[in-house]
């Protein structure tokens, strides 16, 4: 009775009766299941189906390791009968970390597999990099713990949410080979990447590098750290522009939700040095999903339109 007092009183106080909150708000009898990003939630869709009704918390550009709770957003997390979110220390903003941790179901998906399988992690400057949804295949693994998940909170549609995570699977590890197949095509002295901040880390892993390559994480720079809102200093920019002059890398890539301001500056530093760069006109994708009509507003479609992106930036030659 307590849990659909919640709900009724959250659709008021939301007016959420359309749009689309609307579902998710109402009280009828789905799982409501809300994810804190937009790449998870992208993939809670596919499993559950019209079984379920979902949504995804950080919509937009919205920072997700900075993000803080907004009007609406209690009334979502008091709704919801499952959370799913990152983990890795992705989303560390005060008031969102407090309500994951008071919340009987918050799952943190990359969480469970680091304890599963640490090594297949990335560690930077001694934190955990929360990026793993740039290696697909890794990101696919989280699909095993929302169909449990799912099963556990609906076990009538136990088996249909099996079938549509297999699928799911087996659709994510033929696009994961035929993205690196791709990246591969590109000419390895070409392979090197700069962009706004160090959410490629698991991409250059994956797929800049040559497979079992030890210096892997060489392919790969960015001025400011896994977190954007953390502090960035000249040394930071002056390594970068260092790092662009030794490879003779000609482009940087901007994101789509972090200013150029830190890649206007290397860039005027590698003029003066004598080495020509420019920015990239088409942003890459880093913390964020493209919203409904830039062909990346699904989680498979904007990895690809990153590596459709450095395909067609990059040198073939």
């Amino acid at each position: 009775m307590k849990k659909w007092f919640i709900l009724i009183v959250a659709c008021i106080l939301c007016s959420c009766g359309t749009g689309v909150n609307g579902p998710f708000m109402e009280p009828n009898g789905k799982t409501k299941v809300l994810s804190t990003t937009a790449m998870i939630d992208d993939l809670v869709a596919v499993i559950g189906g019209k079984e379920i009704d979902h949504t995804s918390l950080i919509i937009g550009d919205l920072d997700p390791h900075s993000y803080e709770l907004v009007k609406g957003d209690d009334e979502k997390l008091l709704a919801a009968d499952v959370i799913f979110y990152n983990g890795l220390g992705l989303e560390h903003g005060a008031s969102l970390r407090g309500h994951l941790k008071s919340h009987g179901e918050a799952i943190g998906l990359g969480d469970i597999l680091y304890r599963e399988n640490p090594a297949s992690f990335i560690t930077i400057d001694g934190s955990l990099d929360p990026h793993f949804w740039m290696d697909v295949a890794l990101f696919s693994q989280i699909i095993d713990p929302i169909v449990t998940t799912l099963s556990a909170k609906d076990p009538s549609h136990a088996e249909l949410f099996r079938e549509r995570g297999t699928a799911l699977k087996a659709e994510m590890i033929a696009k994961d080979r035929a993205l690196m197949e791709e990246v591969q095509s590109i000419p390895p002295q070409n392979r090197y990447l700069v962009t706004s901040h160090d959410a490629f880390y698991y991409f250059a892993k994956k797929y800049l590098s040559r497979p079992g390559e030890e210096n892997w994480e060489e392919r790969f720079m960015a001025p400011e750290g896994l977190a954007p809102d953390g502090q960035m200093s000249i040394l930071d920019i002056q390594a970068v522009s260092e790092f662009l002059c030794e490879h003779q890398i000609h482009i940087v890539f901007p994101e789509t939700n972090i200013n150029q301001d830190a890649l206007k500056k290397i860039v005027s530093i590698c003029r003066e040095k004598g080495l020509h760069v420019k920015i990239a006109t088409t942003s890459l994708y880093g913390d964020t999903m493209g919203v409904k009509g830039t062909g990346a507003d699904s989680y498979l479609e904007m990895i690809e339109h990153n590596v459709r992106t450095l395909s067609q930036e990059l040198p073939q030659e």
